[in-house]
């Protein structure tokens, strides 16, 4: 198990290289353009020269932002504070939206389930010349 634990680790690079290329802006590429980056992975993969260089000087690591600072920086200085959703007046109004929507239809159908009782009693009472609650005559 040993013995391949060296392929194993060479083979884990040049995957995580391959994918890290791939996902990799074309903004943050540097030196070469992107597809000429992920032929020399996969050629020089091997001996671990294309995932090396690729690692070293392929990509911009540094933190792309506007104002210069780190990612981490940016979201700790956003000042957007997190409001739970029974405290979130926009959330509660989209509920109140939702229920009106939802009584509205609710009247629609009970209004609809109305209408077809009423034919179906008129139906019921035009096609039996009877009262309506004595049972069919047996035959």
């Amino acid at each position: 198990m040993v013995r391949y634990l060296p392929f194993l680790l060479v083979l884990a690079l040049w995957i995580y290289a391959f994918i890290d290329c791939l996902n990799t802006p074309e903004s943050q590429v540097r030196g070469l353009p992107k597809v000429i980056w992920v032929i020399i992975i996969l050629l020089f993969g091997e001996v671990l020269i294309g995932p090396v260089a690729w690692l070293v000087a392929g990509k911009n690591r540094r933190p792309v932002s506007s104002d210069g600072s780190t990612p981490s920086q940016w979201h700790r200085n956003r000042g957007a504070k997190w409001v739970a959703p029974d405290d979130n007046p926009e959330f509660l109004k989209s509920l109140k939206e939702e229920n009106k929507k939802d009584e509205g239809l609710l009247k629609d159908w009970e209004a609809d389930l109305q209408r077809r009782e009423e034919e179906l009693r008129r139906k019921n009472g035009d096609a039996a010349d009877g009262p309506e609650d004595t049972p069919p005559a047996k035959g």
